[in-house]
Formats: C-alpha cells, structure tokens, sequence
C-alpha cells in the first residue's frame, strides 16, 4: 500500500494543469521564443547552442559555438519585424574569450538555415552567472538586450561597461540618436534582468534581486535602478521598482503582456507564471497563474496563448517525464 500512494503522488506531480497542450519535450533547457509573421516559432537551447524552429514539429535550424556553463550559453533570440523582407534573426550568447567568457548579440540570416553570422555587440562581460540575455524588439524597431552585472557588481554603474544594463541599438547595430550616453547604454543600474515586455508603449522589465529583493522595474532612458548600492528601496538618485519581492523569491526570467494589460511573468525559483494587473503603469492586482510545471525559464504571449518553457534541466530544478518542454495555454 505505501508503494502504491508514493506512485500516485510521482504520477500526481508529473501531471499538467489543466488546458495545457504539450507542443516539444525532452529539451536541454530551452531559453527564448520568438515568433515569426505566420504564428511558428523559433526557440533556444542554453546548453546545447541549438536553435530550432516549431512549425507543428521542432526541427533543428543552426548550432552556435557557445561556452556553457551554469547559465551562460545560448540565451535570446528576436526576429527582425521585417523579416519577410531582410530574413534577420538575432541572438544573444556566450562565448570563450581570451581570458574568461563572454557574450555577444549577432545577426544571421535564416533560409532554411541560420548562417552568415553578424556581430553587432561583441565583448559583453560575462560569468558563470548573471549573464543577462533577452532579446526584444520594441518601439521603433529597436532592438534592446539585457545584461547582467557578470558577477562584478561595480560593471552596473559603470557607464563604459554594458554588464548590468538594458541596451539599445539599431536592427543594423548603429546607436540610435536618441540614445541617452551616445552609445549602447539605455538605462543603468540592474543586477540581472532576463525579461523584457511592453505595454502602450512603456517598457517593464523583471529583474533578479541579491537573496530575495527581485524587482519589476519600468524602464526609462537614462535612468539608474540602484544595483549594487540599493535594492527594492527608494533613495535619492535611484528608481524604485513598481514591485519588490521582499519576503520570498520568485527569480523571473522571461515575460510578456496579453492585450488586455496583463504582465505574465515567469519564475524559476518560484516555480510559477504569476500574473500582474496594470493599471496606469502600476499594479493593481497580483496572482499565481500557473504552476505545478516546476522552474519555468519563459512566457511568450501570442494570438490568445500562452507559451511557457520550462527550465527543470538546468541543474537547479527536478526534472520529470519529458522535462525540459514548451507548453501552451489559452488565456
């Protein structure tokens, strides 16, 4: 009989809640999705370098030569608004430099394949850990990138150095104008940000806070969100975050809005999408959307879906059955 109820409790665990469709399994942590015009779907793998696009099926596109380890590897991935006219597809990922790694946002070409790679930022500093990594088009067909702090927490505040920022650039990896320090820098100040989404237009990003203190931080250019010398508090000089998770961690990765002002964000450690009401750029209302599906890396919303990666293969979660998987779910 005790063999029996702890089979029950593993099959209970290995379950999926309810209205959600398993699309890929067995995955080597998937990262990033990013959607083309006709609703498929490229996606990443840290581990393995591999980009695969979903079409009904996932079928491999192109390997990058990444240096892994931990969480560096191969992190976002964006395709060009303009795709069906330039065929560009963008990633972000690590790599081994002369002395330590680091990470780098490159241009390819996809036709059938991803080939004739274009380095646009190269030398990001990079780490075992806090690598930073989404990739997103926004406003204007810019492209903004996230990056960590690479372990060295002085890189943050540093304005020479784009470790702990939010970057901006052009599609061909020129400085737009109205850049606020005449170069990649949009805003400054952040530990490790892995989200990035909008909503009419202003831009919020999910951050990784030091032991707790994650933050959802509304992103403006040129401005300073505190890394390492606050967290979570107000102080003169420094934005306050609209949320602070000060009492337990949620450790969000990605993130994204539907179209009713919804922020969906993943959380690895929290094991959950939770789900934020905005209102006037604040938040008027806080629930667990999902879980039971263990860490989960990423949320991408599209045509009244959710697509959710998991991240249990990443070394800090428990895989199960066909771990890692992207998943979707009607909103």
């Amino acid at each position: 009989m005790k063999k029996l109820i702890i089979l029950m409790l593993v099959l209970a665990s290995c379950t999926h809640p309810t209205g959600t469709e398993v699309l890929v399994e067995d995955l080597n942590v998937p990262w990033a999705i990013a959607f083309f015009p006709d609703d498929s779907f490229l996606f990443t793998e840290r581990n393995t370098g591999l980009v695969y696009h979903y079409d009904g099926q996932a079928r491999q596109i192109g390997t990058l030569q990444i240096a892994q380890t931990s969480e560096s590897g191969l992190l976002g991935i964006a395709i060009d608004p303009n795709f069906e006219e330039n065929k560009y597809v963008y990633v972000y990922y690590t790599y081994a430099g002369n002395e330590s790694h680091l990470n780098r946002v490159s241009r390819l070409t996809y036709d059938e394949i991803l080939k004739d790679e274009t380095i646009l930022i190269d030398a990001i500093p990079g780490a075992m850990y806090h690598d930073g990594g989404r990739i997103e088009f926004g406003p204007g067909n810019k492209l903004y990138i996230t990056t960590g702090d690479a372990l060295n927490p002085s890189f943050a505040q540093d304005l020479s150095s784009t470790a702990g920022k939010i970057l901006r650039i052009n599609p061909d990896g020129t400085i737009p104008e109205d850049n606020p320090y005449n170069s990649s820098v949009y805003s400054y100040g952040h530990r490790n940000p892995q989200g990035l989404a909008w909503n009419n237009g202003i831009l919020f990003a999910p951050e990784h806070g030091s032991s707790q203190n994650d933050e959802i931080n509304i992103i403006t250019p040129g401005t300073n969100y505190g890394w390492p010398t606050v967290q979570c508090t107000s102080h003169e000089g420094y934005t306050q975050p609209i949320k602070c998770f000060s009492d337990w961690t949620l450790a969000p990765g990605g993130a994204t809005f539907d179209d009713k002002d919804n922020l969906y964000v993943a959380g690895l450690r929290g094991a959950q999408i939770r789900k934020f009401a905005i209102k006037d750029n604040q938040i008027i209302n806080e629930e667990v959307f999902l879980e039971n599906l263990g860490r989960i890396r990423e949320v991408k919303y599209h045509e009244g879906h959710l697509y959710i990666a998991t991240s249990n293969t990443d070394g800090r979660g428990i895989p199960r059955p066909g771990d890692d998987k992207i998943l979707r779910i009607k909103v």
